[in-house]
């Protein structure tokens, strides 16, 4: 369960002796034997366990018989509970397993004594403790396992085979294996796309609720993004693929949740801090119990200290304490998956949840990210070297510029020594000719002045060629929809929302006015916005960052968490630490609610795990014996432990219902 535990096979953590999370989703052969030979023990010990138990709570004693079904329960049912409490002790680092292995060894060495001596025996006391945390260890293997399965019926949605289309046209079924970037694809009607692509002939409506949780199919056209797994409508379209194997964006959902799901989150500091020094004050204080009963109790109370000093141990077993966040952030990054929230860490969730400062990104957050020209000042030839200089661009206004020259029929050529300059543009050298399309800023810079004034309702779009002016284009991109409502919400949930753009202010304002927004920054370049989050920071506020751009990296960097729009650049994915599939600011809200609700439910757990922990010691050691007569025995003490463990994996696995 540590992130910085590594192992080549399922087993436990040798820092807290829990069950160790996959690397990949899809290795459920070693969960599943693991999970079965857990399940086998827990019914052997069932089995031999309940006549043991039930001969003690009926008042009869068959010591011989106890001991008889006793011990296979405790030298084999309770085998893997005993090799993680001495690797516990090899290690150094004491855990539950350590206090679990204690009070077994010690009621089980205890009555083998006691029954060579003709005394009392606690075998019952052995063989509860083990089948009640071997049933503790059940369930949790299966509600991880339901995590795991959630991801691994995601990877599962890509289809196995695919219709590759020969250079000469011919088609062939081939195994998704086989499929290589650049092959063109055929997807037939009611068929899943088999990696992720373009389209290139065609167009159909693809069913993306397996990644976006939005139950309305999504228009595809020639140019438009496909992804691996989502489901074609009714009509073929051909696809040429861009991303295959571990590449696709299912494989990287299946990497991002088990990332997740491994690491912990900063509240799991806490939790790991008071372990270090609890189980050590536990053994202290089942020590303590023994000696006062030894001291103050009864006459012959060697038994009673025994079984309270046992009792202490069990009840104290930190197993809950140890469940209370990596389960709670295991389940959440399943469920923010189905929804099209990826969490690269734990550690995101929670800063996401205790941000106070959302900054948004415009153009492709805010907005469509899918600018067209509304006015072309420019003649056919210089508005076809600046298509070909854009070509090589994965800007959104590149796209824009290609599709106005395609307009007129002017087809991009080949550039060479292109180069992008965030926040500014682009620039090339095109059949000889050093090419230039960006801002009034980029345009300074290399010392090109323009006549044409600026358009007031529109982005303006400069081409230089060869150091001299050739003309401008007038660029407009529209919110998104449903952008207002989204900023309603996320408001609502406590953020302070505030536009930062590279675009100018009478643009800006503009967008912002329409989705409600009241604060931004306008013609900011990459290491100003950056800039604007330190200064954020260092008023003491949590920064939260979405953007989609190359230009948004060095921001989402710096933002205590950054947010990529799933339809932006791979610079921005990769510098972000929580991923939205759709790229919309509905799934920001959704981002939003299930960090929210994340930490939420792993307080909750923590909570009740010190609680219990606290008011379960003082009664197992006996305080309330003087004034009532009343001994928790260990069996009892191991059923409260096991119920605090259930209590905890209940109250995790309902963020896997969670409405977002």
């Amino acid at each position: 369960m540590h992130p910085d535990v590594r192992s080549g096979a399922a087993g436990a953590c040798p820092s807290c002796g829990m069950a160790l999370e996959p690397f990949d989703f899809r290795q459920e052969k070693e969960e599943s034997s693991e999970l079965r030979d857990m399940t086998v023990r827990f019914w052997v010990a069932v089995t031999l366990s309940s006549p043991v138990v039930a001969l003690a709570m009926s008042g009869r004693t068959i010591s011989w018989l106890e001991a008889l079904l006793t011990t296979p329960v405790v030298g084999w049912c309770a085998a893997p509970l005993f090799a993680r409490a001495w690797n516990s002790l090899l290690s150094r680092r004491l855990n539950m397993f350590t206090l679990i292995g204690l009070g077994v060894g010690v009621a089980y060495a205890y009555s083998l004594a006691a029954l060579a001596l003709g005394t009392s025996t606690y075998f019952e006391s052995a063989a509860a403790i083990v089948t009640l945390v071997l049933l503790g260890q059940v369930l949790e293997l299966r509600a991880r396992r339901r995590t795991g399965d959630a991801i691994r019926s995601l990877l599962e949605l890509a289809p196995a085979r695919a219709y590759r289309i020969a250079p000469g046209g011919e088609e062939s079924e081939v195994s998704l294996d086989k499929v290589a970037v650049g092959d063109l694809l055929r997807v037939r009607p009611g068929g899943r796309v088999p990696v992720d692509g373009i389209v290139r002939e065609g167009d159909s409506s693809i069913d993306e609720s397996m990644l976006t949780g939005e139950a309305l199919p999504v228009e595809k056209r020639k140019g438009d993004r496909v992804v691996g797994g989502t489901l074609n409508g009714t009509r073929t379209f051909i696809m040429e693929a861009r991303r295959v194997g571990t590449e696709t964006m299912l494989a990287q959902i299946a990497e991002m949740v088990a990332r997740a799901a491994r690491s912990g989150a900063p509240v799991q500091r806490l939790a790991d801090r008071v372990s270090a020094y609890f189980v050590p004050s536990v053994i202290g204080a089942a020590l303590v119990t023994f000696a006062a009963w030894i001291i103050f109790g009864p006459h012959s109370a060697i038994a009673p200290a025994i079984a309270n000093a046992v009792a202490v141990l069990i009840i104290a077993c930190p197993c809950a304490l140890g469940l209370a966040t990596p389960l709670s952030i295991a389940v959440a990054s399943g469920r923010g998956a189905h929804v099209g929230v990826l969490f690269r860490t734990g550690e995101a969730a929670e800063v996401l949840a205790r941000a106070d400062i959302l900054l948004i990104d415009k153009t492709g957050t805010l907005t469509e990210g899918r600018v067209h020209v509304t006015s072309i000042e420019v003649s056919d030839d210089a508005l076809r070297l600046a298509a070909s200089v854009e070509s090589a661009s994965e800007h959104p206004v590149a796209s824009a510029v290609i599709a106005a020259a395609l307009e007129r029929d002017l087809h991009p050529v080949p550039v060479s020594g292109f180069s992008a300059i965030p926040g500014k543009g682009a620039r090339g050298i095109v059949e000889g000719h050093d090419v230039a399309v960006g801002n009034a800023a980029m345009m300074r810079d290399l010392g090109v002045s323009f006549s044409q004034a600026q358009p007031e309702s529109s982005t303006a779009l400069f081409i230089a060629v060869d150091g001299s002016a050739a003309g401008c284009l007038a660029l407009e991109d529209a919110p998104k929809a449903g952008a207002r409502d989204a900023v309603a919400a996320l408001r609502q949930l406590g953020l302070r929302v505030v536009m930062v753009t590279g675009d100018r202010e009478v643009m800006a304002r503009a967008i912002a006015q329409h989705v409600g927004i009241e604060e931004l920054h306008a013609s900011v370049l990459p290491a100003e916005k950056a800039a604007i989050v330190a200064q954020l920071q260092s008023h003491g506020h949590v920064v939260a960052m979405a953007g989609d751009g190359i230009n948004d990296s060095p921001a989402l960097t710096q933002a205590d968490v950054g947010i990529a729009m799933g339809t932006g650049t791979d610079v921005a994915i990769e510098s972000a630490t929580v991923t939205l599939v759709k790229g919309d600011l509905t799934g920001l809200v959704r981002a939003r609610r299930l960090s929210v609700a994340t930490m939420r439910n792993v307080r909750q757990n923590l909570f009740f795990a010190f609680l219990y922990n606290a008011l379960g010691i003082p009664i197992a050691a006996g305080v309330l014996y003087p004034f009532s007569g009343i001994l928790l025995s260990p069996m009892i003490a191991a059923a409260a432990m096991s119920c605090s463990s259930v209590c905890v994996i209940v109250n995790a696995l309902r963020l896997g219902r969670l409405r977002l």
